[in-house]
C-alpha cells in the first residue's frame, strides 16, 4: 500500500479517518510503501490490518 493513499482512506464503517501504524516498509526511490501494518479509525476505534501491502477494510465480522 502507497503511504499517498492515506490522503483517500477512510473507515468504511463511518468515514471517519483512519490512523496508519506501520511495522514494515520499503522505501525506493520517493514513494513509502507499507508491507506491513495497521489502520484504526479515529472514532470508533476499529482496525484493519495491512498484510503484503493490502489493506484490508473489511469490517471484522465479514473478514476470515
Amino acid at each position: 500500500m502507497k503511504e499517498t493513499l492515506m490522503d483517500i482512506l477512510c473507515c468504511p464503517l463511518d468515514k471517519e479517518e483512519l490512523e496508519l501504524e506501520v511495522t514494515r516498509e520499503d522505501q525506493n526511490e520517493a514513494v513509502t510503501e507499507v508491507l506491513e501494518g495497521q489502520l484504526t479509525c479515529t472514532e470508533c476505534g476499529t482496525e484493519y490490518p495491512i498484510t503484503d501491502g493490502i489493506p484490508n477494510l473489511l469490517p471484522p465480522d465479514m473478514r476470515e
